[in-house]
């Protein structure tokens, strides 16, 4: 049994199913990410974890302790809204210390706890401030320090970052890493952003419509998606998927024929026939004497490197390449890749093969 078991969830509300059998196990000290699109039901989940909200069917435990059932309260988990949750009439001492308080631990342990999280997040300056003077990622520093004061068995984070820019969010998210590289705290994380998911989760459970995609390391998830979801979902820009027609083992798109390990044309081999989505992510692609020939529809420079649209016979393929090569729309290319980065799904069931 892992630090937390959810076997079986599912929630109903009225004829809809809005989350269809979940099974995941959480490591003591793991950090696993619920990523999915909206509605896809990972904060519907994450409710039932911290108690707001009760399944209709399965069963949550924490540790050996079932905790279905159970009040937030008597639940040892801390949770970080994304709309921080802050008391406006507290300062930030207050904030940080009010759940201690109302568990009635003394007043030497409070403040020492407020003493440790605001070294721990760089707030010592800000105790005495409200919530109303300060910026949004100061409050979301000190909606974390409310939940690391408790030091609590399970971390749960709702979108967290959501209110925040971009600079911001990009430093918060280094924050949260370092901290839980500190403390080894048990933690879930809700988000609909890849890139929080890719930089952030030991693992990472990919959802869509109720229903785990894939669940594995950033690793596993890039490199080897399960699904043609999970491929389209995370990568950015997202990964090429062309339908192509078989014949047999080869793999043909308008005629021409595209590159195949021997591992995938045994796969086509086996399966059952219908169309295949070929699947090249945009690193992947490059620019060479030889390939398949494409016509430049568009050149994105983003500073370190470019993205590039070209349109050719078999659909349109992004090519990510480095820096910012001298290239013009209109322009005349042909694409290279190695057969072994090829990625390949059953367009009718969005199932990987080989």
């Amino acid at each position: 049994m892992g630090a937390l078991s959810i076997r079986g969830i599912r929630k109903r509300f009225g004829a809809a199913e809005v989350l269809k059998g979940i099974d995941i196990e959480v490591a003591e000290g793991e950090f696993l990410i619920l990523v999915g699109p909206s509605g896809c039901g990972k904060s519907t989940l994450l409710n039932m974890i911290a108690g707001l909200d009760t399944p209709t069917e399965g069963g949550i435990h924490l540790g050996a302790r079932e905790i279905t059932a159970l009040p937030p309260k008597d639940r040892d988990i801390a949770m970080v809204f994304q709309s921080y949750a802050l008391y406006p009439n507290m300062n930030v001492a207050q904030n940080i210390s009010f759940a201690l308080e109302m568990r009635k631990v003394p007043k030497a342990e409070r403040d020492a706890a407020v003493a440790r999280v605001a070294m721990m997040l760089q707030i010592e300056h800000l105790l005495d401030r409200k919530p109303g003077a300060l910026s949004g990622g100061q409050r979301q520093r000190v909606a974390m320090g409310r939940a690391l004061a408790r030091d609590p068995k399970l971390f749960l984070f709702d979108e967290p970052l959501s209110n925040l820019d971009a600079k911001l969010r990009v430093e918060m998210r280094a924050e949260i890493k370092r901290l839980h590289q500190r403390t080894r705290t048990t933690t879930v994380y809700v988000t609909h952003d890849q890139v929080e998911a890719m930089t952030l989760g030991d693992r990472i459970a990919v959802m869509k419509d109720g229903v785990v995609q894939q669940l594995g390391s950033p690793a596993e998830i890039y490199g080897r998606p399960a699904t043609r979801f999970v491929a389209g979902f995370i990568g950015s820009p997202a990964m090429n998927l062309l339908p192509v027609q078989r014949n047999g083992a080869r793999l043909l798109a308008d005629g021409t024929e595209l590159a195949t390990t021997a591992a995938q044309r045994a796969a086509l081999q086996a399966a059952a026939g219908g169309e295949v989505l070929y699947g090249l992510r945009p690193e992947d692609l490059g620019f060479a004497d030889s390939g398949l020939p494409g016509r430049l529809a568009m050149i994105e420079p983003t500073g370190p490197e470019t993205y590039v649209t070209v349109d050719t016979a078999a659909g349109t393929l992004t090519a990510r390449v480095p820096g910012t090569p001298a290239l013009a729309v209109g322009e005349g290319v042909r694409l290279h890749w190695a057969a072994e980065k090829v990625h390949l799904f059953d367009a009718a069931d969005g199932r990987r093969l080989g």
